[in-house]
């Protein structure tokens, strides 16, 4: 909700419980929205609960506008600028078929807390921004800017166009993620979901693919874990 607040989105109203024992937090979100003249109403828990779309709305709820998409070419020039002060090329995040809310949400907040740049979303046959994404995301929708593309085949191919070099992140990929070659190039990872992994047309198109190396008994991560390593692997090389 803060971080709601503090971004650029037009903030219409903010409704919280009136059951809410005060709080630190609860003191900061009403000082935003009296800055951002939003309209606050104090409610029933029920009618809270019933204006909420999520199962725990913790007592405070927003309506605002949109998120505003950007496009896949704005994601490929990047505006991103590194530890030391300079332009750093731009590190995306695609995801391949990933449905359930929760993988995305905190996939979303490990990649704005690695500085990951941009997501790109498939229109079709994939979850996008729901109340359960944004409260897992725990207010990073708000910094990762998100494209979303009619087919990620193509998208990889425009991206390949632009210079990014794409890495598919496979429990097939012959490389592990930590010999990946990853030089200062724009890279983009593309994350399939759990269990089928990427569609066939996205794992062709990437450039390399490489696997986590399991040591259990498991066979798989689900996607938001495999997304957080992938990602921290990627500034680790970076960093060097």
């Amino acid at each position: 909700m803060r971080e709601l607040l503090l971004s650029e989105r037009k903030v219409h109203e903010v409704l919280i419980a009136n059951e809410m024992d005060p709080a630190e937090i609860l003191t900061d979100i009403l000082d935003l929205a009296a800055e951002r003249r939003a309209l606050v109403h104090h409610v029933s828990r029920g009618k809270l609960d019933s204006e909420s779309r999520t199962a725990a709305s913790q007592g405070v709820i927003a309506r605002a506008e949109e998120l505003s998409p950007v496009s896949l070419d704005d994601l490929c020039r990047g505006s991103g600028v590194g530890p030391a002060g300079g332009a750093e090329p731009p590190f995306l995040v695609a995801v391949d078929g990933v449905t359930d809310p929760g993988n995305l949400g905190a996939l979303i907040r490990t990649m704005e807390c690695a500085g990951v740049s941009g997501l790109v979303l498939p229109k079709h046959r994939a979850v996008h921004v729901t109340p359960t994404v944004t409260k897992t995301a725990a207010g990073a929708i708000e910094h990762v800017p998100m494209a979303l593309v009619g087919g990620l085949p193509a998208a990889i191919a425009q991206m390949q166009q632009r210079g990014v070099w794409v890495i598919g992140l496979d429990a097939a990929g012959e490389t592990s993620l930590h010999d990946m070659a990853l030089g200062s190039d724009p890279v983009c990872l593309v994350l399939g979901a759990e269990g089928a992994g990427l569609s066939r047309l996205a794992r062709q198109r990437c450039d390399v693919l490489v696997s986590i190396p399991l040591r259990g008994q498991l066979g798989s991560l689900n996607v938001a874990t495999a997304g957080a390593l992938a990602c921290y692997e990627v500034v680790r090389r970076r960093a060097h």
